[in-house]
């Protein structure tokens, strides 16, 4: 008998149903994923969610495995192999955005220890778990994600509004939004 998940899993789809079952709502406290969902969630602005599972391996390859590090380094000859990869996004403003994050994204680990510490401070440490019972019940954002849409803002990152900070919760367990029908929920 098929497992019953929440509604915007494509009946069929193994790579979604996977994603699922097994990253979605999760709760994530290591930074090198948490920055790998911050790109792919910055990226998916204006996009389906699929677009981007579609080309998550290519954009591991194309972006040295999601290394902070590596990619706060990034200069204009890496961007425009970048843009020239068909492989990924090909939006320039994303890929200076995401160099950009990525040397934020550092900044902040100097001054918390960990992006996670700065981000699971929002939540006490704990995800917070809501109670849907269908999925126009779930919002595109919260207050929480405005505020922390606007804390990264006021420290320098970019394509990280509140809609798309929502779904980074979401993704990164920050949130557990998996509905009550659900069996992860």
């Amino acid at each position: 008998m098929e497992k019953t998940r929440c509604g915007w899993v494509p009946a069929g789809d193994k790579r979604y149903a996977d994603y699922h079952d097994n990253e979605w709502g999760k709760p994530v406290f290591d930074d090198h994923v948490l920055f790998e969902f911050l790109v792919l969630e910055s990226f998916q602005a204006g996009l389906s969610w699929n677009t981007i599972l579609k080309k998550r391996e290519n954009f591991r390859l194309a972006f040295d495995g999601f290394n902070y590090e590596k990619i706060a380094k990034y200069n204009d000859k890496k961007i425009e192999a970048l843009i020239q990869n068909e492989g990924i996004i090909r939006h320039r403003g994303k890929i200076e955005a995401t160099i950009n994050n990525a040397q934020r994204f550092m900044d902040i680990q100097q001054e918390f220890g960990s992006f996670s510490a700065f981000l699971w401070r929002y939540t006490d440490n704990l995800p917070i778990k809501n109670q849907w019972k269908t999925l126009s019940e779930v919002p595109a954002k919260t207050p929480l994600s405005d505020q922390i849409s606007k804390d990264l803002k006021k420290r320098g990152f970019k394509f990280l509004g509140s809609t798309t900070m929502y779904a980074y919760m979401q993704a990164v367990g920050l949130v557990n939004d998996h509905l009550q029908d659900c069996f992860c929920g």
